[in-house]
């Protein structure tokens, strides 16, 4: 299995980096392919938590090189603030660990002040997307309209001055006019800035297509690993509560430029329960004790913001949307030790609108805000799981909730995780057993 790509299945933070973590030692390469800074992931090995917020989970693998695709959007400073805390760490972040594709995005000072302007902008509640300030859209839309600086573009020096010069002069009048904010940038400053950012990230970079076809034609692993989750998908999500990016496997090759025949298998993540964090619709979010009782015990706090996530039960409707969206073969469900204390378990398997079944998530947020969900209840464990490392000593209920997780998804269960430390992953899929089989990890 040479080519794995990693997705959520939900609205995101569903686990996905400490999967990856978990399967990728015998990776030749593992491939971030969207997303920016906004997303993180956080790795727990030996006790010793890593928060990851752009460079992929494989990094802990001193034998494996961690890449950045084009359809990445790229802040510099955080980028090389992440590099710096890794290093202090004694984690290997040099050129031969990590690469960058030339053609990503980077993201600007002005991005950021303009996303913090637009959201500060809007009314509170169903107005505010929920964004993280990041500028993480802003430069998605600079990409769009082919006004975006690209990596590469820090090393053509007459260029780069006649694009940041006609960007900033674009993008004040803008945050001045429209948004009516007081926030003015210089040209000279960010282009001596940028040209400085630049010196300091050109060992890194990096032609991701040609390494992922050249380790792909080796049959060597190629991991690709995404950020958010499918319902955040920018085509296929809630919009507009979604990201800016397209959250779905396919991208995956759109985003390294691999064909799509090429991919042996897509993993999808999914979380025992469901979360979410900022605005939108959120058909199975539970606003009593027991949604509190699940971010309390599964610690639902965002990596990058530390922002409290909302709570809910597993929505098996919108992981049967992502199975189908993304070609999934196999889910691996995190977070099953959350559960351990809750006597009943909670299973949305169908919705309703006026009294009609529906086959699929509305399409319209306001028509998903008014569905009525059908539960399917199952007895809990109410046993601690955190120490079970094998599928055979599960209690037979949490054997039962993830069959019944696979039944209703229509996807074959490939593992699960009882905990955050790498140890607390239970792989019990074949394929995926192959991509850590070398014999060094627990």
């Amino acid at each position: 299995m040479p080519v794995a790509i990693v997705v959520g299945v939900q609205w995101g933070d569903e686990g996905k980096g400490k999967v990856v973590d978990f399967i990728a030692e015998r990776s030749k390469l593992v491939v971030r392919f969207q997303g920016g800074n906004n997303a993180g992931h956080t790795v727990i090995v030996d006790g010793r938590k890593t928060a990851l917020k752009l460079i992929p989970s494989g990094i802990l693998h001193p034998d494996t090189r961690c890449l950045l695709a084009s359809g990445v959007v790229l802040d510099p400073e955080g980028l090389l603030s992440e590099l710096d805390g890794l290093a202090k760490l004694d984690i290997d972040v040099g050129p031969k660990r990590f690469g960058i594709a030339p053609e990503v995005i980077l993201i600007l000072p002005y991005h950021k002040a303009i996303d913090t302007e637009r959201e500060n902008r809007q009314s509170e509640g169903d107005c505010r997307i929920g964004t993280t300030g990041r500028g993480i859209g802003p430069a998605y839309e600079d990409a769009a309209s082919r006004y975006g600086i690209r990596l590469a573009d820090l090393y053509d020096t007459a260029n780069l001055e006649s694009l940041v010069r006609r960007n900033v002069r674009d993008k004040n009048v803008y945050l001045r006019e429209v948004l009516g904010s007081k926030i003015q940038f210089d040209a000279d400053e960010l282009l001596q800035s940028l040209q400085t950012l630049g010196e300091r990230l050109r060992p890194y970079l990096a032609n991701v297509s040609l390494e992922v076809s050249r380790a792909n034609e080796s049959d060597e692993y190629v991991l690709f690993e995404g950020a958010q989750g499918c319902l955040l998908d920018i085509s296929h999500g809630t919009y507009p509560f979604v990201t800016s990016s397209n959250t779905v496997a396919a991208y995956a090759c759109v985003s390294a430029g691999l064909g799509p025949r090429e991919v042996d298998m897509v993993i999808g993540i999914c979380k025992a329960y469901s979360t979410r964090v900022g605005g939108g619709p959120f058909p199975t979010e539970d606003l009593s004790a027991d949604g509190d009782r699940l971010r309390e015990i599964g610690r639902e706090f965002g990596t990058v913001t530390g922002r409290p996530r909302r709570c809910g039960w597993l929505d098996s409707m919108a992981v049967r949307r992502a199975v189908r969206l993304n070609g999934i073969d196999s889910l691996v469900v995190t977070k099953l030790d959350v559960l351990d204390t809750f006597p009943v378990i909670r299973i949305a398997t169908g919705y309703k609108l006026d009294g009609r079944p529906l086959d699929d998530l509305p399409v319209t947020t306001t028509e998903t805000e008014q569905i009525e969900v059908i539960y399917e209840e199952l007895p809990g464990w109410q046993q601690d799981t955190s120490a079970v490392r094998s599928y055979e000593d599960l209690p037979k209920e949490a054997k039962s909730l993830l069959e019944r997780i696979g039944v209703i998804s229509g996807c074959t269960i490939s593992g699960f995780s009882v905990g955050p430390d790498r140890s607390q992953t239970v792989i019990t899929d074949e394929r995926l057993l192959e991509l850590q089989r070398s014999g060094r990890l627990p």
